[in-house]
């Protein structure tokens, strides 16, 4: 599995990152470890998902973490997580 995080502010892409994992744990594990690297990795706090992130992901397979999703101030507008490749 390959998911790919974007950061945006004002509609350009800043920095990004693709986290790959090939373990064979469920699908749910490696979403939730790729966003705890990507969290490390961009000094982030773990975003809060809800209702509406859910239901995005699950419809399309990528999902915007908004400034309401974070505790701690940010330096950009959002987040964007998308599973690019599939196991």
């Amino acid at each position: 599995m390959r998911i790919w995080f974007k950061e945006f502010k004002d509609t350009r892409m800043i920095r990004d990152m693709v986290v790959e994992d090939n373990t064979e744990v469920n699908r749910t594990k490696k979403v939730f470890d790729a966003i705890d690297k990507a969290c490390y990795e961009f000094d982030l706090g773990k975003p809060i998902w809800l209702d509406a992130n859910i239901n995005e992901f699950k419809r399309h397979g990528r999902v915007k973490f908004r400034k309401d999703n974070f505790i701690e101030q940010l330096e950009f507008d959002y987040l964007e997580m998308h599973v690019i490749e599939e196991d």
